[in-house]
């Protein structure tokens, strides 16, 4: 690798920021990070609930994540204390009118066939209707010529309503976090292939044991600070100019040979006008977004699910909005009896109100559990992040890391990728960010 600038810093303490900060300073650049808010982690950060750190939505990480994995093993994460791994599974809870689909651990493409022979709740129809789309898309390579809706793909490829149901349109929220009528197919063909599509160990789903900005962000910072950097907690940066003679000056005039800016889009855009880069500064305002709530639900300590998780079936007009629920208990034994459910492109959702939509869940677990007592949490919180991503739409743009302008270079889940606004996404544009401005810095000596 080349050798660093002197000195670099890197706005923005989310994912894509913390990456992009390691990446820097394991080249050897001092390193100066800055965070607006007191806690590391952007859009995938721990908050204080009921007094214990939770966070501001529930995650699931995929075996193909590979980069976040290895800059987690760079930081000194334990991954085998720090994530609950589990095969690719899509099981919804008995008498629900869902479906039983888990690949057990045998090598690809083994371990989905196996999955589609054993798959209770599903008919012939469906199964092969499942077969057919993967061997489709295999053939394919995973790629469209011209991209399409979720929902245009698998009516192309003629895919069952209860498979649609049970199946295709649960993953594209949770995955795009966009409904199937507007969401991208060449992106939600990426995460297929990238699990169902993928190796056994590539498809493993990986639950986080703690919390979102301990998994990551603060071992990150802490990696940063031991090879000599610093980062600034709540320490907005609003000023970005070129320096006379190269560089870049930040704020009050601060000095730094490069700049990564891993913000979000609005902030980025402010920065990148500063900096000279207005023509790519208006290609970030053209993005739509959507939110995601997770809902928490306090019950007694020995209230446990005979999964970690289960998928859930949605359905507005029965006032079913939660689409995930884990166990949170499973995964921290401190948070036994605590459930969290999940609702992508929530915004339907988020109109009933607070207290009504966590109404709405708690019911709904007792209703599809068969679990009365689950409609009486001892307590609840309703966390919606109002622009969890970006929607993830056919066709759409998003700009390069690169700006045109020296040693500045920009990161964040939003930049050109396969895959949607993920951590994994993130976490490859920050990396991608950090070697741009370093394998500029070498081409100018």
């Amino acid at each position: 690798m080349a050798k660093a600038a002197h000195n670099a810093a890197v706005i923005g303490g989310g994912w894509a920021g913390c990456s992009a900060a390691v990446e820097l300073a394991r080249a050897g650049c001092k390193v100066t990070l800055f965070e607006a808010a007191r806690t590391l982690g952007g859009r995938a950060r721990a908050v204080d609930v009921q007094g214990r750190q939770l966070d501001n939505g529930q995650h699931i990480l995929l075996g193909a994540y590979k980069e976040s994995l290895r800059l987690m093993r760079a930081v000194g994460i334990d991954l085998r204390a720090a994530v609950l791994t589990l095969p690719l599974q899509m099981r919804y809870p008995r008498d629900s009118g869902g479906m039983d689909f888990v690949a057990p651990r045998l090598p690809a493409p083994l371990h989905l066939a196996l999955a589609l022979l054993r798959a209770d709740g599903l008919a012939f129809a469906d199964k092969m209707a499942l077969a057919r789309f993967s061997s489709t898309a295999r053939w394919m390579d995973w790629r469209l010529h011209n991209d399409c809706s979720v929902s245009e793909l698998l009516e192309r490829y003629d895919q069952t309503e209860r498979l649609i149901e049970l199946m295709w349109r649960p993953l594209c929220l949770a995955a795009l976090n966009t409904a199937p009528e507007r969401a991208s197919a060449q992106v939600f063909l990426a995460v297929l292939r990238d699990s169902l599509g993928a190796s056994r160990a590539s498809s493993d789903m990986l639950l986080p044991r703690v919390d979102l900005s301990a998994l990551f962000p603060v071992a990150a910072a802490a990696f940063v600070e031991r090879a000599g950097g610093t980062v600034r907690l709540g320490a907005k940066v609003d000023t970005l100019a070129p320096a006379d003679g190269g560089g870049w000056l930040l704020g009050d005039g601060e000095h730094f040979d490069a700049v990564v800016i891993a913000t979000a889009p609005p902030a980025a855009t402010t920065l990148l006008e500063q900096a000279g880069a207005a023509a790519l500064a208006a290609t970030l305002q053209h993005f739509e977004y959507e939110p995601i709530t997770t809902c928490y639900l306090q019950y007694p300590a020995a209230t446990r699910l005979e999964l970690p998780f289960y998928a859930l079936r949605d359905n507005a007009a029965s006032g079913h909005w939660g689409q995930f629920v884990f166990d949170r208990g499973q995964l921290d034994p401190a948070q036994a009896g605590l459930f969290s459910v999940v609702i992508s492109a929530s915004g339907a959702a988020s109109e009933l109100g607070r207290e009504a939509l966590a109404g709405a869940v708690a019911a709904q677990l007792a209703a599809v559990l068969g679990r009365p007592q689950l409609a009486q949490p001892a307590w609840v919180q309703v966390i919606s992040e109002k622009r969890a991503t970006f929607a993830c739409t056919p066709g759409l743009a998003r700009p390069a890391n690169t700006t045109g302008l020296a040693r500045l270079a920009l990161a964040g889940d939003y930049t050109a990728s396969d895959y949607p606004a993920t951590i994994e996404s993130a976490v490859r544009s920050g990396v991608a960010a950090a070697r741009l401005v370093l394998a500029q810095q070498a081409v100018e000596k």
